[in-house]
């Protein structure tokens, strides 16, 4: 059973920034592709940066609208995903969950809620970021 569990979370002001971090408990790590969702209230869970976990550097992916303002990285030796998150916007207030998708699953394709919730089999608890004018 692998378990994951989010920090960093909190309230900021437009352009600041913030760090998630991802604390994933159990093996395997290694060769899965994880994620960073978040759900504003109303809306849809979406996917906003994924990396396969590996032993080097992942490669990472990003939703149009973070590219260029936040950084998904990992530390395997720590089996610590983290979420750098920059010139924050209103429009990042949500609840931030990280996510593990089964073996073997893509990490270049972002996923409906429905679709993301049926592939990442394991689930945080969310971590909130609130971003005020």
């Amino acid at each position: 059973q692998v378990q994951l569990v989010e920090s960093g979370g909190g309230s900021v002001q437009v352009g600041g920034s913030l760090m998630l971090s991802c604390k994933v408990s159990a093996s395997p790590y290694s060769g899965r592709c994880m994620g960073w969702f978040r759900q504003a209230p109303g809306k849809e869970r979406e996917g906003v940066a994924h990396i396969y976990s590996s032993s080097g550097p992942g490669s990472a992916y990003y939703v149009d609208s973070v590219k260029g303002r936040f950084a998904i990285s990992q530390d395997n030796a720590k089996s610590t995903l983290y979420l750098q998150m920059n010139s924050l916007k209103l429009e990042d207030t949500a609840m931030y969950y990280c996510a593990a998708r089964r073996s073997g699953g893509y990490c270049n394709v972002f996923l409906t809620q429905t679709a993301a919730l049926r592939e990442f089999e394991y689930w945080g608890q969310g971590t909130q970021v609130t971003v005020t004018d």
